[in-house]
């Protein structure tokens, strides 16, 4: 089929920088949103009376809705717009924002998280797809550097902003800041962004993979479901058949792409130089960051007896580690950008073999707990952002959509797959003492493996 790509005339000329800056906070308020919420988890239990499966429900639904639409939402910006997508995907998120801010219950809650994991799955492929198509070279790599940065600031950033918010209490309203503070952002944001983003880059010649969308959503939602429900129903014979059948529905969607017209994941997107072994390292080390997330924020409140406040305040190492990394890795010598993947990689691990130190003496461990934090931090943002930044350097403009919700599926998936299953690992050990340090050496143990993902990387680096 011929290729037809558009590029309709932007109303005014923009600053790639400030084009940055606009999408760049889009995609903060969704990072954001995926982890702000857990300190606020054990307040919402005593407000709404919310079940441990009904708190992982709240922050996995998100995450679900937004993993997997993500693709999909990257092939309608390809089709209709990048400027269009992210506008119309922010104004879901924003409204959706405003609805979980006022629900009245946990099935409310999830629902309407639910929508607003689908806004950001139209807003945030835009995001990586205006990065690619707006910059070349040496600035597009700093492009990424600065989206890496704000992919990983934005997680940890929300933990401590949760605790700010759940702790002033703002009116009475407990918990509901940490989704009401979206709304008055969100609408600046669209009013910015309707007259500065560009409307261009249509490629009328892709459509979209219909039973391929359906058969992953049906695997993902057959793995992930009984993970988040099994310890509060002590685990069903339908939760082990569901995560049996999981395994049936990854290989139809495998077959679904073969013989699919427009694949979700194009086979020659897989076979760019990187690409697969990124994708998964990125997979395994946003698994181990999003559930080290959750489960200490249930550990530092629900064992250790924190405020949410003081919780969201010992995440500040972490969050400063992994935003120095994350901008200065680049700095190494081009010839270090990929071994320290791995060393990165290590860090992390050992890390955690100092937090599950720190934490074994049934108290905060402290100064070793901060320490820890902060080599887990400077590690995952290690193993990250080089793993981004190789996943992309060298996909094609045309590929740009694909590419985009690529990363950003196997991102958010491993943070769907890192609270399901380290959740339900730590949920299942609690109240032991030893949950929260038999779950950090889990973690230790999945950071060494997206280490081992990027080998591959290095053998080439040295071809």
């Amino acid at each position: 089929m011929t290729t037809v790509t558009t590029r309709a005339p932007a109303a005014r000329r923009t600053s790639p920088a400030l084009l940055l800056g606009v999408i760049l906070a889009g995609q903060f308020m969704a990072v954001l949103d995926a982890t702000i919420v857990n300190v606020a988890a054990p307040t919402m239990r005593t407000d709404l009376g919310a079940t441990g499966s009904g708190l992982q429900l709240v922050i996995s639904g998100y995450t679900v809705a937004y993993a997997m639409l993500l693709i999909t939402g990257a092939r309608l910006g390809g089709l209709i717009g990048y400027r269009r997508l992210f506008l119309t995907g922010l104004a879901v998120f924003t409204a959706a924002s405003l609805m979980c801010g006022l629900a009245p219950s946990t099935g409310v809650l999830i629902a309407f998280r639910l929508v607003q994991g689908a806004g950001a799955a139209l807003m945030v492929p835009q995001v990586l797809s205006l990065i690619q198509v707006t910059f070349e070279g040496a600035s597009r790599g700093r492009a990424l550097g600065v989206y890496a940065t704000v992919i990983s600031t934005g997680a940890v950033v929300g933990q401590v902003l949760g605790g700010l918010l759940v702790t002033a209490d703002l009116f009475g309203t407990a918990w509901r800041p940490v989704f009401l503070v979206n709304v008055p952002i969100g609408l600046a944001l669209l009013a910015v962004g309707a007259r500065m983003l560009p409307a261009a880059h249509v490629r009328r010649e892709q459509g979209l993979d219909m039973p391929g969308l359906v058969t992953l959503s049906l695997a993902v939602c057959l793995l992930v479901v009984p993970l988040v429900l099994g310890h509060e129903e002590h685990w069903p014979l339908w939760g082990w058949v569901a995560m049996g059948l999981s395994v049936l529905a990854f290989c139809a969607f495998l077959l679904v792409e073969r013989r699919a017209a427009h694949p979700l994941v194009p086979g020659r997107l897989l076979r760019a130089p990187g690409v697969a072994a990124a994708a998964s390292g990125i997979f395994l080390v946003m698994a181990a960051y999003a559930g080290w997330l959750f489960v200490m924020a249930l550990h530092l409140q629900g064992g250790l007896g924190d405020s949410a406040l003081r919780a969201g305040c010992l995440f500040i190492p972490a969050a400063g580690a992994f935003g120095l990394t994350s901008l200065n890795w680049k700095r190494l010598p081009a010839r270090l950008h990929r071994p320290v993947i791995v060393v990165s990689a290590v860090v992390t691990a050992a890390g955690e073999l100092a937090l599950a130190a720190a934490l074994s003496g049934g108290g905060h461990g402290e100064p070793l707990l901060e320490i820890s934090f902060a080599a887990i931090g400077a590690g995952m943002a290690g193993t990250f952002s080089p793993l981004m930044a190789v996943a992309l350097a060298r996909v094609a403009p045309a590929d740009a959509a694909d590419a985009s919700g690529l990363m950003a599926m196997m991102l958010q998936l491993g943070q769907v797959v890192g609270v399901a299953v380290f959740g339900t690992l730590f949920l299942s050990l609690a109240p032991s003492a030893h949950a929260a340090t038999t779950t950090s050496l889990w973690v230790a143990a999945v950071s060494v493996a997206a280490g081992v993902c990027a080998l591959p990387l290095l053998r080439r680096n040295r071809g």
